[in-house]
């Protein structure tokens, strides 16, 4: 406990530090989720610190402590004794990493984004049925009556209700623009709608129908997405001050300012490559944000376990090539590094095949980012820490070249 105390408080601190900026930035139920995110890290830290350490104390003295083992037959020669090289494929991981870079670069300029309501204004509607529907099939009912403007249908709830996103004549300024929409998706949906008049189905307090209709102007999206981009910015900012700070040495802030980028650079990339082809919205959104600022605390979290290792190394052997202290703080970790992102990406998962359409592009992203996130501790953060600090590189050892 006492080893692991410094490593666990960083780590948990930088994830606080993000959830600190999406409650400055976010909007709505982005705040909430903050909210959510700072409560449930405090609470988690005090029971994994304190309350576990207690318990352990107390049941120490019982005979069926005395034979406490932390392994099973299975596990016990899981990641042990690993001696991997991961700064000798420092080349390899440069090279992957580029190509990567660039056909997001391509995929960019090629594809762009699909902006959400949030950042490219627009009307949400939801729709209300008396009976299970298809977002697919509502989907391609609706999208030739908007004359190719963007639409989004996706499940609220359960399959009966629906949220309807559309940046149909947003720009303009003409009277009746709203009743049109409405007309829109009445005449789209009369197959599912059982003989509803015009009047009720545009009624908000009726049960089955429109339910509630919100317009997100272009200004008003424009300052969305300006804070979207301040918000990811300072997290960026503030996640490499801290490690600057906690550890004293520039080449670790540089190495995980290099992997959280890579990492958020990667996600946006994945988003602009494949929207439209998966079965789902991937939309950029303040959902999205508020999912790249999370994988960024959770990178940091990672790369934070491992640098702690790797402070603690230098001390303990100080002769010891920084190449070899570090590759050797990579393997050691490797474990817990493994563990811990199998066992995010289970409940991530549970969420994402059985949670509703609504949170599943938000889910997703988050899957993405800490399976890259992981690898980019590994492959990016500590062969950039490594090559920043020239003057522990003197030291070479052999299995560096």
């Amino acid at each position: 406990y006492a080893n692991a105390f410094s490593a666990i408080f960083d780590s948990n601190l930088t994830s606080v530090i993000t959830g600190v900026i999406l409650l400055l930035f976010g909007t709505g139920p982005i705040k909430g989720f903050a909210t959510t995110l700072i409560i449930g890290i405090i609470c988690s830290f005090f029971t994994a610190v304190y309350l576990t350490r207690l318990i352990y104390i107390l049941c120490a003295k019982s005979k069926a402590f005395e034979n406490l083992t932390f392994s099973t037959p299975l596990s016990s020669k899981m990641f042990t004794g690993t001696r991997y090289n991961f700064l000798g494929a420092r080349k390899t991981s440069f090279i992957a990493v580029g190509i990567f870079v660039a056909v997001i670069v391509i995929s960019l300029f090629v594809r762009g984004l699909n902006q959400g309501i949030d950042f490219s204004g627009g009307r949400n509607y939801v729709v209300q049925f008396d009976h299970p529907v298809k977002t697919h099939e509502l989907d391609a009912k609706l999208t030739p009556l908007f004359g190719g403007a963007q639409l989004s249908v996706i499940t609220i709830d359960d399959d009966t209700k629906v949220r309807i996103s559309t940046n149909y004549k947003i720009d303009s300024e003409e009277e009746g623009v709203d009743q049109e929409i409405t007309k829109i998706l009445y005449d789209g949906l009369q197959d599912e709608l059982n003989g509803m008049s015009m009047e009720d189905f545009s009624t908000t307090n009726e049960n089955i129908g429109i339910m509630s209709s919100q317009k997100v102007g272009p200004t008003v999206a424009n300052d969305m997405r300006t804070d979207a981009y301040i918000a990811v910015i300072l997290a960026l900012i503030a996640m490499f001050f801290y490690i600057l700070l906690r550890f004293r040495n520039v080449a670790f802030s540089v190495g995980a300012l290099a992997a959280v980028a890579f990492t958020a650079f990667t996600i946006v990339g994945f988003y602009s490559m494949f929207w439209g082809v998966f079965p789902f919205a991937m939309e950029i959104d303040q959902s999205f944000i508020a999912a790249i600022l999370t994988v960024i605390g959770y990178q940091i979290n990672d790369t934070v376990v491992v640098f702690d290792r790797v402070r603690e190394n230098v001390g303990l052997y100080p002769k010891q090539s920084f190449f070899d202290t570090i590759n050797s703080s990579i393997n050691s970790t490797l474990g817990r590094t493994v563990m811990t992102s199998g066992s995010t990406l289970l409940v991530l998962l549970c969420i994402f095949i059985l949670g509703g359409d609504s949170i599943r592009s938000f889910v997703f992203a988050m899957i993405f980012g800490v399976v890259i996130g992981t690898l980019a501790t590994m492959f990016v953060a500590a062969p950039v820490a490594y090559l920043t600090d020239a003057r522990r590189n003197t030291g070479r050892s052999k299995t560096a070249a």
